[in-house]
This record gives structure tokens, sequence and C-alpha cells, in this order.
């Protein structure tokens, strides 16, 4: 962790980029009702969490004073605000429940074809045959394999062709809007994403892969047509890694690290005056970070 604040960059540099990064983020927290006034609070204890064990010195008890420094927030309401804030790594159970399942049923070969399609599973155990039930044992012992069935028929995650076999349906791929799952990502792949990126700022080189091919002056059909094969190329690529990260971790040594990999894709109509220029000007590509 880093002992001292980095002045490798002039703080004016960040002000655009910040808007830019914040600006759909105020937007959501506009429309769900949080005020100015609770995000300064949790900026104000984020400030603090951050200053008090990511800047400590190395063999140095981290003080109200040193917190302040750090943060301008007074001593007082450093005092107040140290140890404060909601846990920003608790993953919720049913997340980490359905994500491991799903996980396990599209990279399992016991579940899965040889290009990772999930395959229909009989309801009920079957020593000679694949079924939901030694899926979701697989996986976890702590809940009964009808159970998380119930649940997932309920939230359409899944449905009974007619032969009584559970079948996973794509939307079961997409977190449903708003839900505790999506909002759980929301923080976690946002959170890689400018982790990344900000250690690549950070350091004399870049550590970590961030990039992005990026296209302006298109049209609206156009756009789409590429949304659409940056789907299934993106899909593609999350499948065959889901595939191989099952096969290099199931059964090995528990450790301490993490990984993960994303794709995002976006497109947005660029009206004047946010537009730079035409498209004679923007039509290009490359590789952005």
């Amino acid at each position: 962790m880093p002992g001292d604040v980095p002045r490798s960059l002039e703080p004016a540099k960040l002000h655009a980029p910040l808007a830019r990064l914040l600006r759909p983020l105020v937007r959501l927290l506009i429309r769900s009702g949080v005020t100015f006034p609770m995000l300064t609070e949790l900026l104000r204890e984020l400030y603090v969490n951050v200053a008090e064990y990511d800047f400590a010195l190395p063999g140095k008890e981290q003080t109200d004073s040193r917190v302040s420094l750090l943060t301008g927030i007074h001593r007082k309401e450093v005092r107040r605000l140290r140890g404060a804030g909601a846990p920003v790594n608790a993953v919720p159970a049913t997340v980490s429940q359905t994500s491991r399942i799903l996980a396990r049923w599209l990279a399992d070969p016991d579940f899965s074809d040889g290009d990772g399609h999930p395959l229909p599973l009989p309801r009920t155990a079957d020593p000679s045959r694949p079924s939901f039930e030694r899926l979701v044992a697989s996986v976890t012992r702590d809940v009964r394999p009808r159970a998380v069935l119930d649940e997932w028929l309920d939230r359409r995650l899944v449905v009974i062709d007619d032969q009584d076999r559970a079948v996973l349906v794509e939307a079961a791929y997409v977190p449903r809007s708003g839900g505790d799952q999506q909002l759980y990502y929301l923080g976690r792949n946002l959170h890689d994403h400018i982790a990344a990126a900000v250690t690549n700022v950070e350091a004399p080189s870049p550590q970590f892969l961030e990039r992005a091919v990026h296209y302006d002056g298109l049209t609206k059909e156009l756009a789409e047509q590429l949304q659409q094969r940056s789907r299934e190329v993106a899909m593609q690529a999350l499948q065959k890694l889901n595939r191989e990260a099952h096969a290099v971790s199931d059964g090995a040594m528990p450790g301490r690290w993490r990984w993960n990999f994303g794709v995002y894709v976006y497109s947005e109509e660029v009206v004047p005056p946010f537009s730079a220029g035409g498209p004679s000007e923007h039509n290009n590509q490359e590789p952005g970070t």
C-alpha cells in the first residue's frame, strides 16, 4: 500500500476525467433519491477509511491528525468517522450462490457441452447422468437443490421442458434490473475497471490490460450492428475463459488472490454541442485506455 500521497499528477488534471467518469453515476444517484448531502457523507467516510488504511506509514500508528492532513477533513470529524462505513467487499449470499452454480453449469464438462452451452438437466440425481440436483450439490450443501430450483423457476432463470429437465434460459446471464445481483456487480465490476485504470496511471508502466476499440461518427444502424456483434464476440470470450478458469481452479489449493475478466459494450448518440467534430474527423479506431 502507498505510504504517502503520490504527486505524479496535478489535481487539476483529474477534473475533466472525473467529471466524465462521475456523470452517469450522479444521474443514477439522482434518479434513485440519493441526494448530494447523502453522497457527501459517504465520500467523507470513504476519504477517512482510505487515508486510514491505504496511506498508513510502515511501523507507525495512523493518527487522527495525519488522516486530517491527508483528507482535509477536520480532526473531530475524522475521530467520529474512523471505523465507520458499510463493508465494501460483502457479497450477498444469494448472489454468491447463484453465480457459483451458473459458472459451474456453463463450465463443467459434466453439465455443459464442448462449446460451453449448458445441458438440459433432469431434476433429480441419477448416478449415470448429470442432474440439477447434482449440480447444486457440487457447489453447496447448505441449501436443498429443490429450493434453488423453485427460486430459479420463479425468477425465470430456468424453465422445465417436456422431458422434465431444467433448461437454463439466456436471461440467466443478465441480472434482473435493479436487483441485488445487478447492484452488487455494479459496484464490483466498476471498482475493478477503475482500479485497473488507476493502477496503470500510477505505475511506471501499465500493469493491467485496459483497452477499448472505439469508432465515432457512425449511423444508428451501424452502431447497433456493431453492438450486437460485440455481444456475440464478448460472450464467446467470457464462456471460453470461464471454462478454462474452472478447469484450473476446481480442486486447487485455496489462496488469497482473486481474478476478474470483464467486457463492456456501450454506444450513444452524440448531440452537439458535446460533439467535438464531424464524422470526417472522428470516424477512426483506437485502442483506448
